[in-house]
């Protein structure tokens, strides 16, 4: 049987979402609707979160492209589209504890604190870190812990997480993420030192299951001071 078109309904979403600039009604409905996202809490986060605030004042103007743009320390904010997906993928509830690899620009970052109950964020550029918190701190986004660390190793001492995303590619899937999801839990993330894979990995009755998405490309996660948050669709 044909599903119908999907229709996203603007009658449920809050005044303060009806009004949201027009550049970011377009990036959401052509897209990332457009690509098929579904998710209206979604949907509804990455227009309440206004993007231009979180790239530099000399690529504001292209702050809803469809493509990842520089913010410096030679990284990049990843584009509208990776964010949407990976988000939708996560399937986070109101009541989630989340751990987010890569704060990067802190982006991503602010859009799952909009969905989730907390979010515990890491970084491995201090700098980088220190300009991401701080913008999120003025934002008012309260619900998000910060710290400086290595991605392979997580956060041992918050876990276990309901959800956890990586915005850089390990060659392979870091057991401590896996080891630290809850009964249930989820994890996305880039996989590849090459070609690279968006992977859904799942716990359930105590087995681990993979799923592949898509192919995409993301800096690699390493332990020095390199990589962070840079994504799209290769």
């Amino acid at each position: 049987m044909r599903r119908p078109p999907f229709r996203w309904n603007l009658s449920k979403v809050t005044e303060e979402v009806r009004l949201a600039p027009m550049t970011a009604r377009q990036m959401v409905e052509e897209q990332i609707v457009a690509r098929g996202v579904r998710d209206e809490r979604v949907l509804d986060a990455l227009l309440r979160v206004p993007r231009e605030v979180f790239v530099p004042s000399s690529w504001r103007d292209q702050a809803y492209a469809d493509r990842a743009l520089p913010i410096g320390h030679r990284q990049t904010i990843s584009q509208p589209y990776i964010v949407a997906r990976m988000t939708e993928l996560l399937g986070i509830e109101p009541t989630h504890r989340v751990l987010e690899v890569g704060t990067g620009s802190g982006y991503q970052t602010a859009i799952l604190a909009e969905l989730a109950q907390h979010v515990y964020t890491l970084e491995v550029l201090p700098e980088l870190a220190r300009i991401s918190m701080t913008r999120l701190a003025e934002m008012g986004y309260l619900n998000v812990s910060p710290r400086v660390g290595n991605g392979h190793a997580g956060w041992l001492d918050e876990s276990p997480f309901d959800r956890v995303i990586a915005t850089a590619a390990p060659d392979q899937v870091p057991s401590a993420l896996v080891d630290q999801l809850v009964e249930g839990g989820r994890l996305v993330l880039p996989v590849g030192s090459g070609d690279q894979t968006l992977v859904v990995v799942e716990k359930r009755w105590g087995e681990i299951s993979q799923r592949k998405e898509m192919r995409v490309r993301f800096v690699p996660m390493t332990g020095n001071q390199r990589g962070c948050e840079e994504g799209g669709m290769e």
